[in-house]
């Protein structure tokens, strides 16, 4: 069963920075685009960043670039979002994807979440 569990979130303040990791099991991880997603409170669940399956391809949110990069490690089945420069708009819960198509966004499976909270 596919499965992908985020870890890494917490409470920071704004300027700080953070490292998101997501372990991906049940799949083949390596044939996979992945991606971040995040939603913050009231809002829609919106795009952060995609990599694709070799990482050679990288694609992010005009609000985060130049601030957070996303990587992998195939052999470790590990996707990562440093996040650096953290602003409170930055606050969400965020989600690892995998399968995320490169034009529609759309994703094959989600993870559970990992809460981010950047105070001002």
């Amino acid at each position: 069963q596919e499965q992908l569990v985020e870890s890494g979130g917490g409470l920071v303040q704004a300027g700080a920075s953070l490292r998101l990791s997501c372990a991906a099991s049940g799949l083949i991880f390596s044939a996979y685009a992945m991606g971040w997603f995040r939603q913050a409170p009231g809002k829609e669940r919106e795009f952060v960043a995609r990599i694709s399956w070799n990482g050679g391809s990288t694609t992010y949110n005009d609000s985060v670039k130049g601030r957070f990069t996303i990587s992998r490690e195939n052999a470790k089945n590990m996707v990562y979002l440093q996040m650096n420069d953290l602003k409170p708009e930055d606050t969400a819960v965020y989600y690892c994807a995998a399968g995320v198509n490169r034009l529609t966004r759309e994703v094959d499976y989600w993870g559970t979440g990992t809460p981010v909270t950047v105070s001002s």
